[in-house]
C-alpha cells in the first residue's frame, strides 16, 4: 500500500451558471497539481454551476448541460491525477447535490449530499433531493470519505464513512461568511476528527456571488484536531496536502498556515470583495454613487475605491439649498483624498420646477415629507441618468440602521444596484472609517492614510432635507437604537428582551413599528454584502402586509 498521499486543494472563484469558464478553472487546476505529483486534485461544492445557484439548478436545461461539462471534464483530465468537483446530478426525477470523481476519462464515482441545510441563505430542501448515506471512493489503492459541507455540520454521515473504510475525511464545501463563521467551522470540524479519529481536509470556495461573500479560509486537521495547514481568506490559493501513513493510520505533513485577521478587517474585505465581483460577474466596470458629504458615502466611496481603483468610482455631489457649506467641503475633500472624480449636480432649479408642477395638486396642504423626498428623487433620477448615460453602476450608501426602520425614500437614495453596507450598523460605520484610515492592505486598490476625514466622521448625521434638519429629530441616538435592533433583529429578541436590557417599552415599540412598517422597501432594496447571520434578503423573510406587533 501506499505510505503518501498528495492532495491538490484549489480555493478558487466560480461564477454561477458559467459552466465552461468554471471547467475552465478546474482543468488549470488540475494541470497544477498533476505537475506537483498530486493522487487527487480537489473542487469545491457545485463548483461546475457555481454556488449558491438557487432554483438555476432546477432549470432541466441547465443541469442537463452541467452534467455534460462533467463528463467532458472527465475526458480532458484522462492522463493524471482523479479530480474530484461538485456539481447538481438528476437521477430519472430527482435532483441531487453532489460531488463527482472523475478517473480515467469518465465519472468513476459519484457521492450525494444528504443533509440539505434549509436555514439563512440556503434553501436546498427546495431545490435538491436528499442522497443516501453512502461510503468512500478509492483513489488508488486509498479510500476517501467526503461529507459534503453542511453532512460535515451531523455525525451520522461521517461515522457511517468510518464504518465503511474511509481512511481520511475530504470536505468540499461553498460555505459563504458571517462574523465569527470560521471559529464555527473549524468547531465543527474538530468533532468530527475527534470522532472518527481521523484526518480532515476542508476545501472551501472563495468569492463574491450576488449577497454572500465565499471567504475561503480552508484547512486540515490532524487526529486530535491538531491544525496542520490553513489557507488565507479572501484569496484564490492551491495548496498541495501531503499525507503520510505510519502505524496509527494516515497523518497530515504540516503546511504552511496563513494567518487570519480580525473580524474588522473581514468585514471590510467583504464589502470590497462583494463590490469587486458583483461587478465583474455582472459585466460592470465602473460605479457612481451619491456623495453628500455624510459618513455612509463616504464609507461606500471608499470601499468602492478599495475595490476598483479611484480611476473607475464617480462621486457625485448634488446639492440644494439646504446642503451646508460643511457638506460640501466634506465631500470634496473625501473625493480628493481618495483620487476619483467628483463632480456637482445641483438640484434646487429642478426641486422648484417639480414643486411648482405640483402645486395646483398640493394646494391647501402643509409641506411636510412629500416635499422632502422630492429632493431625494431628484439625485436618485439623476444619478441614475449618469449610469444609464455611462455605463457606470450606481451604488446605494443606506447603512443596516437606516434600512432597518425605513430612514430611506423609496426610488430616492434607495436606487442603485449596489449596497455595499447594506448589513453595517451605523454604529459599525462610524468604527469602519477609523480602522480604515488607520489601516491599509495590499488587497486595497485606494491610498494609505486618513481617506475619511475626522470631521465627516465625528459631525451630528444629517440628511438635508431641510433647515438644521438632525437624524436624532427622527430617530433614537443610534447607540441606542443599533442596540435595540440587535435584540429585535440579530437576536429575533422581543420588545420583553428589549426591556429587560433597560431600553424603554414605547421606544422599543416604536423601533419595531418602523422595521414592519418597512418591509415594502426593503423588498425593493438592491441587493447588498452579507455580514451577519441575520442580513436583510434571504436571511431575514418577512410579509409585507403584517399587522402583528409584540404587545411587549
Amino acid at each position: 500500500m501506499a505510505d503518501r498521499f498528495r492532495i491538490t486543494i484549489a480555493q478558487v472563484n466560480p461564477v454561477v451558471g458559467d459552466l465552461r469558464g468554471n471547467a475552465a478553472k478546474a482543468r488549470d487546476a488540475w494541470a497544477v497539481g498533476r505537475s506537483a505529483g498530486a493522487d487527487l486534485v480537489a473542487l469545491p461544492e457545485m463548483f461546475i454551476a457555481g454556488y449558491n445557484a438557487q432554483d438555476l439548478v432546477m432549470k432541466p436545461a441547465f443541469h442537463v448541460a452541467a452534467q455534460k461539462t462533467v463528463e467532458d471534464l472527465a475526458r480532458d483530465c484522462a492522463d493524471g491525477p482523479a479530480l474530484a468537483i461538485g456539481a447538481p446530478y438528476a437521477e430519472g426525477t430527482q435532483l441531487f447535490n453532489a460531488y463527482h470523481i472523475l478517473k480515467g476519462g469518465r465519472i468513476a464515482s459519484t457521492q450525494l449530499k444528504h443533509h440539505l441545510p434549509n436555514e439563512t441563505v440556503f434553501d436546498e430542501v427546495r431545490v435538491f433531493d436528499a442522497g443516501p448515506l453512502g461510503g468512500p471512493y478509492n483513489v488508488g489503492n486509498t479510500r476517501v470519505g467526503s461529507p459534503i459541507c453542511e453532512d460535515a455540520w451531523h455525525e451520522d454521515v461521517a461515522e457511517t464513512l468510518v464504518e465503511t473504510g474511509a481512511e481520511f475525511l475530504l470536505v468540499p464545501n461553498g460555505s459563504p461568511y458571517y462574523r465569527g463563521k470560521f471559529e464555527t467551522r473549524l468547531n465543527h470540524m474538530v468533532a468530527r476528527v475527534i470522532e472518527t479519529d481521523l484526518p480532515l481536509i476542508y476545501l472551501n470556495m472563495v468569492g463574491g456571488q450576488d449577497d454572500q461573500v465565499f471567504d475561503g479560509g480552508s484547512f486540515a486537521l490532524n487526529p486530535g484536531g491538531r491544525l496542520a495547514q490553513l489557507l488565507p481568506v479572501f484569496e484564490e490559493a492551491l495548496a498541495h496536502v501531503d499525507l503520510a501513513r505510519g502505524p496509527q493510520g494516515w497523518e497530515i505533513v504540516d503546511g504552511a498556515k496563513a494567518h487570519h485577521p480580525d473580524e474588522w478587517e473581514q468585514d471590510y474585505h467583504v464589502m470590497v470583495m462583494a463590490v469587486r465581483d458583483y461587478l465583474a460577474k455582472t459585466g460592470f466596470k465602473r460605479v457612481l454613487l451619491g456623495l453628500s458629504g455624510g459618513i455612509d458615502s463616504a464609507l461606500v466611496a471608499a470601499i468602492a475605491v478599495d475595490a476598483l481603483g479611484a480611476q473607475n468610482v464617480r462621486c457625485v455631489m448634488l446639492p440644494s439649498e439646504y446642503t451646508s457649506d460643511e457638506s460640501l467641503e466634506d465631500a470634496t475633500a473625501v473625493a480628493e483624498a481618495l483620487g476619483c472624480r467628483y463632480d456637482t449636480v445641483p438640484i434646487a432649479q429642478a426641486r422648484v420646477a417639480v414643486t411648482e408642477t405640483l402645486a395646483p395638486l398640493f394646494a391647501d396642504t402643509e409641506p411636510d415629507l412629500a416635499e422632502e423626498n422630492i429632493q431625494s428623487r431628484l439625485r436618485g433620477l439623476l444619478l441614475m441618468a449618469l449610469s444609464n448615460k455611462f455605463g457606470e453602476m450606481l451604488l446605494t450608501t443606506g447603512n443596516k440602521s437606516e434600512v432597518a426602520v425605513g430612514y430611506a425614500t423609496i426610488y430616492g437614495d434607495m436606487a442603485g444596484g449596489y449596497n455595499p453596507i447594506k448589513d453595517l450598523y451605523k454604529t459599525r460605520v462610524f468604527e469602519t472609517c477609523r480602522w480604515r484610515n488607520e489601516v491599509h492592505r495590499n488587497w486595497m486598490q485606494g491610498p494609505a492614510g486618513a481617506v475619511i476625514p475626522d470631521r465627516v466622521i465625528t459631525k451630528p448625521p444629517s440628511a438635508e432635507l431641510r433647515e438644521d434638519q438632525k437624524d436624532s429629530d427622527t430617530l433614537p441616538d443610534y447607540p441606542e437604537l443599533d442596540a435595540i435592533l440587535e435584540i429585535l433583529i440579530d437576536q429575533d429578541g422581543s420588545i420583553a428582551d428589549c426591556v429587560a436590557a433597560g431600553f424603554d417599552v414605547e421606544t422599543a415599540k416604536r423601533v419595531e413599528h418602523l422595521i414592519y412598517i418597512s418591509e415594502y422597501k426593503r423588498f425593493q432594496s438592491a441587493p447588498g454584502a452579507r455580514l451577519t447571520k441575520h442580513a436583510f434578503w434571504l436571511d431575514r423573510r418577512y410579509p409585507i402586509v403584517n399587522r402583528w406587533r409584540d404587545p411587549g
